[in-house]
């Protein structure tokens, strides 16, 4: 392994640091790392071609009260894989609000467990006052990688490569910049457009637009919604966007008062909104009561949509007193409590009806698929298992909903890994033609390794195991770009000479 370190982070987290978001599996990094000709265990594939990114939370400074695990500085990872050879690059999201921190020496913004009038400058979000952190999503659309935040923010831009801070989408100047862009954003494959919403607490309170594959926005319209909603994903067909009106919202007696406290209202239906792709009008459908993080995929099915997602049993966990305080306090986060499923919503178009079937009864979340098969009929979905009590991940599942069939790759105990990100075998053909990668934090060896496994047989193990210069900490999000989406990837000598830093 050829490894330099580009730069250091000065950190004003506390010596002695107890909080298990920040340490443990959580311990965010200060260092930066170019690393070359990576050490593998095992053999990567000739035919895997391209780069696996993923985005993480990585706090640089202390809560102003309290932490959430969703506040952390965003840092972006990338392996990229060709001709049987990796590298590896981390980058923190050089943020307005990274950079304001780092020269003011301490934290700046309330975080989502605190009050916003404690933060100490106007922000962004949709409630106001927070941190852009731009630490949720990760997409790659027209050649550069864009990250977002989970509560709406400016689209990062970043050289998918290379990692640099490329600064902010502009749109030739119609990015949305009063309410931002929620992470989840969606590229289709087909067209090359990235989809969006965004969502606030003023009227209409969400949006939907569209921006083409040379980055100008080319639809955005209002989406009302009875009052502030906390949407977190949505869905596309070939000609539909699929939004959300999900019975998960902040208290509006609370919101009145400048409190954010999300409740779960079990009296109250899930809503689903198809909207045609460039049109304005929503066409709302009613199901059983819910709360969806994330969507896995949505296809047309005659006059129907078929749309797959992750019913929650139990949106709101009670308070057992089991555990310890951060277990209780974050109770919310972890897929056994919450019981995340995979489900299915047929949404009729002609008669308005929506009927609705349990696919699993597996406990699984953070789905992904073949990305070519995005808005298009699939068969496929690999998801993560989650550790019980904790919002961390200990295995890969891939789900055949074509015959209900499973397959678990579980990882030795204290090893966690992240949302996985599926790649196409460069000239494949079948749907599953191609590898599942992931990576994990090792906590018996205080390492981290990329795992690539064959997407046909998860349940077999990984084919490679790739050595990473530092453990990393556990995250959310990760895509798959393959190597001809990157300009200048195949005209390199190596992929070393790819990222110009050879």
């Amino acid at each position: 392994m050829d490894v330099d370190v580009v730069a250091r982070v000065l950190s004003t987290l506390p010596e002695d640091d107890d909080h298990p978001y920040r340490t443990g599996p959580w311990r965010p990094q200060t260092t930066e790392w170019r690393a070359d000709d990576l050490d593998v265990i095992g053999e990567i594939p000739a035919d895997l071609d391209g780069v696996y990114l993923r985005n993480t939370e990585n706090p640089v400074h202390p809560a102003i009260e309290r932490y959430h695990p969703f506040d952390g500085d965003g840092m972006v990872h990338v392996i990229g894989f060709r001709d049987g050879r990796a590298f590896y690059r981390n980058r923190f999201i050089r943020t307005d609000g990274f950079l304001a921190e780092a020269e003011a020496g301490g934290p700046l913004w309330a975080g989502l467990a605190e009050r916003p009038s404690l933060s100490l400058r106007d922000g962004w979000g949709a409630r106001g006052r927070l941190k852009d952190a731009s630490s949720t999503d990760v997409v790659v659309h027209a050649g550069v990688a864009l990250t977002s935040f989970y509560q709406c923010g400016d689209l990062y831009r970043l050289d998918p490569l290379t990692l640099e801070t490329l600064g902010k989408a502009e749109w030739h100047g119609d990015f949305p910049y009063a309410c931002g862009v929620s992470a989840h954003t969606k590229v289709d494959p087909r067209t090359g457009e990235l989809l969006f919403f965004n969502y606030g607490t003023d009227e209409p309170y969400m949006h939907y637009g569209v921006v083409s594959a040379d980055n100008r926005l080319t639809h955005y319209v209002d989406v009302p919604l009875p009052g502030p909603r906390l949407p977190h994903d949505m869905a596309f067909t070939e000609n539909y966007a699929i939004l959300n009106d999900c019975p998960m919202f902040w208290d509006p007696d609370l919101l009145r008062r400048g409190k954010y406290a999300a409740r779960f209202h079990p009296d109250i239906p899930l809503r689903i909104g198809v909207v045609p792709r460039t049109g304005a009008k929503v066409q709302w459908f009613e199901a059983a009561s819910t709360y969806v993080l994330h969507w896995v995929n949505a296809y047309e099915e005659g006059d129907e949509i078929v749309l797959d997602g992750f019913f929650q049993e139990d949106p709101e966990p009670k308070d057992l007193g089991d555990g310890s305080y951060y277990q209780r306090m974050f109770r919310f986060l972890a897929l056994d409590r919450m019981k995340t499923k995979l489900h299915r919503w047929r949404l009729n178009l002609t008669t308005g009806q929506c009927r609705e079937e349990r696919l699993t009864d597996s406990i699984t979340e953070f789905g992904v698929l073949n990305s070519a098969y995005g808005g298009v009929g699939y068969r496929y979905a690999y998801a993560a298992t989650g550790v019980e009590g904790w919002f961390l991940f200990d295995g890969v599942t891939k789900h055949d909903l074509l015959t209900g069939k499973e397959e678990t790759y579980r990882l030795p105990a204290n090893v966690y890994g992240s949302e996985p990100a599926m790649a196409p075998r460069a000239g494949s053909a079948a749907e599953d033609d191609g590898y599942l990668i992931t990576l994990t934090t090792d906590m018996n060896d205080d390492r981290s390794e990329c795992l690539i496994f064959d997407a046909a047989r998860v349940g077999d193990g990984p084919l490679a195991r790739i050595r990473l210069p530092e453990r990393v900490s556990s995250g959310t999000h990760a895509t798959w770009a393959p190597g001809e989406s990157i300009p200048g990837w195949r005209t390199a000598e190596s992929p070393e000479r790819a990222v110009g830093l050879a």
